[in-house]
């Protein structure tokens, strides 16, 4: 259940069927009991992990979010309501979860999908937002030292798959959690999870190169394993999304498209439980590219659509 990762630091894994279809959470151990960073998804499966970590004997101290999408504030507050333990998230993060509260995103999200050539989506009752609708115990700003179990780790603020992204880094141990701001083997999806168009690549690119200044032993992800050489894995990460900049300004040099069809170029099956993940990929891809002088765009009723200059 719980796999040692290092001393004082435990890692529980909760698998679920969709998405990343997986999620890691970590435990720090401290006098007062194990700090919990993220929770995962609402789901069964992750009561029933959360339920026999607790009657293991083990006692929770606090509970602190990398950032607040559903798969890692999922049980946040039922951890502060039901087990009795505070919940900590960032300023931004806290802005996030009012967002989610007081807006529609999946509407939000659904008209930026067809603003970029995409289909109308199928109405879909399903609502979450309840898992936003708390308010945190404390809040903690970007470069502020927190205390995770015993130890002090400084909060390092990296926007991009997230605008509330945070990484927690010990200096003394050379430890990060990463959260999903870098996974071992796959990128992750830089998107407009909000429903509002802004330009997250660039700040993605900007938070790589901030935490290459941070010299550290072993990076702990979100998702997947973790990640020892993490130098080296900016690196593929940035030359990764380089090659796909590159991909995605090839397919509108001689034609103005939309981010729906330079996407069906470039993943083929667009009935994929990923499509929207890979539309805001794409998206996000066209718009930097925009930043940067290298594409424009052009609209035609109400649809946008995009050409190399």
């Amino acid at each position: 259940m719980l796999e040692k990762i290092r001393e004082n630091i435990y890692k529980v894994t909760i698998r679920f069927a969709s998405g990343m279809q997986d999620v890691n959470c970590y435990l720090i151990k401290g006098e007062q009991g194990y700090t919990v960073i993220d929770t995962g998804l609402y789901s069964k499966e992750a009561f029933e992990v959360w339920k026999s970590v607790l009657d293991s004997g083990i006692i929770v101290e606090k509970v602190v979010l990398t950032h607040t999408h559903q798969d890692h504030i999922g049980l946040a507050r039922w951890f502060q309501e039901s087990v009795g333990v505070p919940v900590y998230t960032s300023n931004l993060g806290y802005e996030e979860m009012q967002r989610n509260r007081e807006t529609n995103i999946r509407d939000k999200i659904k008209g930026l999908v067809v603003k970029h050539g995409g289909p109308e989506f199928p109405a879909d009752n399903k609502d979450e937002s309840f898992i936003y609708d708390f308010e945190p115990d404390g809040f903690f700003e970007k470069s502020q030292e927190i205390l995770l179990g015993d130890e002090l780790y400084k909060a390092i603020w990296t926007p991009g798959h997230a605008p509330d992204h945070f990484c927690f880094y010990n200096a003394s141990n050379k430890v990060m959690i990463i959260g999903d701001h870098l996974l071992k083997k796959i990128s992750p999806v830089i998107g407009l999870w909000t429903g509002e168009e802004a330009n997250p690549i660039s700040d993605y690119y900007h938070s790589l190169d901030l935490i290459e200044n941070y010299p550290t032993d072993i990076a702990l992800s979100g998702h997947g394993e973790s990640i020892f050489d993490l130098n080296k894995r900016v690196a593929e990460t940035r030359s990764r999304h380089n090659s796909r900049l590159q991909q995605v300004l090839d397919y509108v040099k001689n034609e103005r498209k939309t981010a729906h069809q330079v996407c069906a170029e470039i993943y083929g099956d667009l009935k994929s439980a990923l499509y929207v993940s890979q539309l805001m990929a794409t998206i996000t891809r066209l718009i930097y590219l925009e930043s940067v002088g290298k594409v424009k765009r052009e609209e035609e009723e109400g649809i946008v659509m995009f050409l190399a200059v």
